[in-house]
């Protein structure tokens, strides 16, 4: 106890941080909502599953962009030959991808090291899947605390959250979700950032054609997270791994 306690005053004295104050002075920031006026930025969450490609595929007939936020091992472990492809697929095609963890697990329950670990998996697989680190992740459930954040921080993240829900996760039906999108859009707020999620199929057919249609007859330009913050999407890009045994959930 004495031993601990002269080192701590040691530390002070010098003007050091123990290794604990150092990894979690600071709070990574928290994005509610896009900067760039005239933008949405349409994000989907919990994938990458199978409804990914006709997400991509109406973005992209309509010129826009998304941003998916993916996890490592919540519907099927994205190491697996589908959702590998399903993962470059979004990459090639222009969108940003980011993190959302990796088994889709309440950050704000966990501890320092549980919390690290949620979110050094799914960066890894980024990594060897498409070759980035991503600049942003998303807390599941929207859920986070001042650790959660700390952690962010050291990682070189920053948190992302909504400021719009279709509800779609809820059990929003189609209808309802349509309503909810026409209801913003006849506010007119200069920015969007919509919550959806990629693994509900009423999303990807009937909800994001829709949603599209009327968000870019509105004026606004859909862009990805990044592009609506006038950001960098990646901490880092470089080149993708090769598939092997340690590719696994």
């Amino acid at each position: 106890m004495l031993a601990a306690a002269l080192l701590t005053l040691s530390l002070a004295v010098f003007g050091l941080a123990t290794p604990t104050t150092e990894k979690r002075q600071a709070l990574a920031q928290v994005v509610t909502k896009c900067t760039k006026p005239n933008t949405v930025a349409l994000t989907f969450d919990d994938g990458p599953w199978v409804y990914l490609y006709d997400v991509s595929k109406a973005l992209v007939a309509a010129g826009a962009k998304g941003t998916f936020f993916f996890n490592g091992n919540n519907y099927e472990c994205i190491y697996s030959a589908d959702n590998i492809k399903r993962v470059k697929y979004a990459y090639d095609h222009g969108h940003q991808v980011a993190s959302h963890t990796w088994a889709h697990k309440d950050l704000s329950t966990l501890t320092w090291d549980q919390i690290h670990d949620e979110m050094w998996r799914v960066e890894q697989a980024l990594q060897r899947i498409v070759g980035v680190n991503p600049a942003f992740m998303r807390p599941p459930y929207g859920n986070y605390n001042d650790l959660v954040r700390q952690a962010s921080a050291v990682r070189g993240q920053k948190l992302v959250i909504w400021d719009f829900d279709s509800e779609d996760s809820v059990g929003a039906t189609p209808a309802q979700s349509k309503a909810l999108y026409d209801q913003k859009i006849s506010q007119h707020p200069s920015t969007i950032l919509p919550l959806n999620h990629e693994v509900y199929e009423t999303t990807a057919h009937q909800v994001l054609p829709y949603a599209i249609s009327k968000l870019q007859a509105a004026g606004y330009q859909l862009v990805t997270l990044a592009e609506c913050l006038g950001m960098e999407p990646y901490q880092s890009v470089g080149t993708p791994g090769t598939p092997d045994a340690s590719w696994t959930c």
